[in-house]
Order: structure tokens, then sequence, then C-alpha cells
């Protein structure tokens, strides 16, 4: 009998281990498919002659930021390091398997790969259309391998921020705010479009190439969250489990579509027009805010949460306007504002959080972040130099870096006879 039962009981052990393994692959699978979110939402809010330069952006920061976070990225974050501490051990690989995830070693690295990914993402819209092609990788080398392994240590990695008692889920400050705040370093250094500004303080609005495409990608970055969020609960292999996932998925579909309506409404308040990208940018809002703690909110707070960050991303976004902070897609408001928002809700929900802790968590991510980017970014300008020249951004990224157009109008083939 006994040995009937640890057959048993090693049998319910293996099915929990491969079915919370399995859970975890089709989670990164699908944040590893916000990557298309990301470039599509990029490609439809650029002009025209910047689209395939944005594209190439998307596809190689998602390459470099695997190979990085594979190399140096998640040994720093998470193998042989103190609890409580702040300074990483610095190794390379993954370690060894030890057995004790309660899934494989292999589906925990795809899964975080793909987070380091979504927070460079953050960054491509934010300097697109003016920033050299070159140096933005350079950046990307930076971020994924070292600066945010290093702040994912103190927070997943079970650093000092997780023994203060901060609270971030699924990643509304690591990952999101975190994104912004690399790109809001970079956005100051760079500076702003040509004619995006005027010298009276007017702001001339430089409309996105292609709406459809835009919208195809904020629906798929939608669809990709459930796998964020939901996989960031980490198991489903039991009762309590399975339900906290439903729950998570639930709040997050919610806080979005409240996000997309509450921005709708302000636009049409303030504007009397349905302005599509702010629609947009409205459920991004909502999916990053929620992203701090979708688990703990009830329905009906987790659908506030998300109409409190749509409405405020409008505001956000024209705020940093009049303060001629050029985002041609609005990833920091969407990433940044919303992100910071979603972290200081934790505690109406969560008896874990307060107010304090998380204020302290995400000055001192923004801080780590915003500084070590603002010293790469510097470095890259006194080097390779960060912003193409005026005749290339005239004549559009795809020409000066990737001699593709997106769209091309005429093409004309010379008869060699």
């Amino acid at each position: 009998m006994m040995e009937e039962l640890a057959q048993l009981d090693l049998s319910v052990t293996q099915v929990k281990f491969a079915l919370d393994t399995f859970y975890f692959l089709i989670s990164g699978a699908l944040v590893m498919w916000m990557a298309a979110g990301f470039a599509m939402l990029e490609a439809g809010l650029v002009r025209s002659k910047n689209t395939t330069e944005i594209l190439t952006k998307n596809l190689c920061l998602y390459s470099i930021s695997c190979i990085m976070f594979l190399l140096v990225g998640y040994n720093i974050m998470y193998v042989d390091n103190s609890v409580g501490g702040w300074l990483p051990t610095l190794g390379h690989l993954i370690g060894e398997d030890s057995g004790d995830l309660g899934h494989s070693l292999e589906s925990d690295f795809f899964f975080q790969v793909v987070f380091v990914a979504t927070a460079m993402s953050i960054v491509s819209g934010a300097v697109a259309e003016r920033m050299k092609l070159w140096s933005f990788l350079a950046f990307c080398v930076v971020l994924t391998g070292f600066i945010y392994p290093v702040e994912g240590y103190w927070t997943w990695g079970k650093g000092f921020l997780a023994e203060a008692g901060f609270v971030d889920f699924a990643g509304s400050g690591i990952v999101h705010m975190a994104g912004a705040s690399a790109a809001l370093a970079g956005v100051l250094l760079l500076g702003a479009r040509k004619g995006k500004y005027g010298a009276n303080g007017q702001v001339n609005p430089i409309p996105g190439s292609n709406l459809p495409l835009a919208t195809l990608g904020t629906f798929i970055l939608w669809m990709g969250w459930f796998g964020f969020n939901g996989g960031s609960q980490l198991a489903i292999s039991d009762v309590e489990n399975a339900s906290a996932v439903a729950t998570i998925f639930v709040n997050t579909n919610s806080a979005a579509a409240s996000g997309a309506i509450a921005a709708l409404l302000v636009c049409k308040m303030v504007w009397g027009k349905a302005d599509l990208t702010m629609i947009l940018n409205g459920a991004l809002a909502g999916l990053v805010a929620i992203t701090a703690d979708p688990l703990s909110p009830s329905l009906v707070l987790a659908a506030c949460i998300g109409a409190v960050s749509g409405g405020l991303v409008v505001f956000s976004i024209v705020g940093l306007d009049r303060l001629k902070i050029d985002d041609p897609v609005g990833a920091i408001s969407v990433h940044g504002s919303a992100g910071i928002l979603g972290l200081m809700l934790v505690p109406l929900s969560n008896p874990d959080a307060s107010l304090v802790k998380q204020l302290f968590g995400a000055g001192i991510i923004f801080a780590w972040v915003f500084g070590c980017s603002l010293v790469v970014w510097l470095v890259l300008k006194l080097t390779l130099g960060i912003r193409v020249t005026e005749e290339e951004e005239y004549n559009g990224m795809d020409v000066s870096d990737c001699g593709i157009d997106a769209y091309p109008e005429f093409v004309s083939v010379r008869n060699a006879n």
C-alpha cells in the first residue's frame, strides 16, 4: 500500500510539473507574440518613410534581448544571488535546474526573456523617426543584458525591494515603467522630430501612416497580455491556481476595455472627436496599470483601474507634448504614467502592499533605469552619435538605414537588352 501511494504521489507530481511547464511555455509564446504587436503598432504610428526601419528595430531588438538575457541577464537576475541583497552575482548562462521551481528551468528562462524584450520594445517607439539604428541596437545590448536584470534581481529575484515589501505582480514597474524610463532618457538627449514643435509653442501633429496596422498591433498586444499577466501566476495545475488564472484573465480584459472606453469619452469631451490613436493607447494603458496586480482587485475595481488609466494617458500624452517631449507613439505615457498609476493603486486591494512601499520601489526602479540609461545614451551620443542628419530624417530612415521602402509607390525596371 505504501509503495502504491508513493507511486501515485510521484505520478501526481510529474503531471503537475508537466502541466505547469506547458502553461509557462504557452504563456511565454503569447508574450513573444507581443513583439509582433509592438512592431505593428509602431509601424502604423510612424510615417511611411520610416516603416522598414522601425520593423527592423523590432525584429533585431527581440533577437538581441534573447541572446543577452541568455548569456548574462538571467544569471544576473536569478542565479546564486543573496536574498534581500542589492549586488548581483556576475555569472553567465542560466545555471542548472535545481528541481524546486515546479516547472523546468528552460521554461522559466523562456518566460522571463520575452519580458525583457517587451521592456526594450517600449524604447523603440519613443525614439522613432530620428535615432540612428546602430546606436539603438547598442543601447539594447546594455539594457537587456545589464540594466534590466539588476532591477529584476532587486524585485522578482528576491532582492532588497522584494524584502522591503514592494509589490509588482507582473511588471507595471519592473517591465513597463522601466522601459518608459529608458525611453525618456533617450528622448531628452535625442530631441524632437523636425517640425513637431513651432517657435511659438504650437504642437504640430504628425499622423501615422497606417492606422489599420496600429489597430491590429493593439489587438495583438491585448491578446499577448493574457500570457503576460496570466503566466505570472506561475502555475495552473491545481484548483487554487487555475481559479486565480481565470480571475487574472477577466481582470486584464476588463481593464483594457475600460481603458479604451475612458479614452474615447475623454476625447469626445475635450475635442468632440473619437481619436483612434488615443483610444488604442487607452486600452494599452489599462493593460499596463492592471499588470501591477491583476489578481487581488474585484472585477469592478479592475475595470475602474483600467478606466482611470485610460483617461490619464490622454492627458499625459498632451502634457508631454506641451513640454516638447516628442514621443511618436505615446509609449512614455502608456507605459510610464499608467505603470506608476498601477503601482500606486495596488494597496487598494492588496493588504500586503502600502503606498509608501510602492513609492519607494517605483522611485528606486526609475532612478536606476533612468540614471543608467542617461549615461549610456550620453556615451553613445558622444561616440557613435544617436541622431541621424537632418537630410536623413527628411528623406526617411528607410532610405538611410535599410535601403528598402516599406510602401514603394513606383518601381522602375530597366530592360538590360
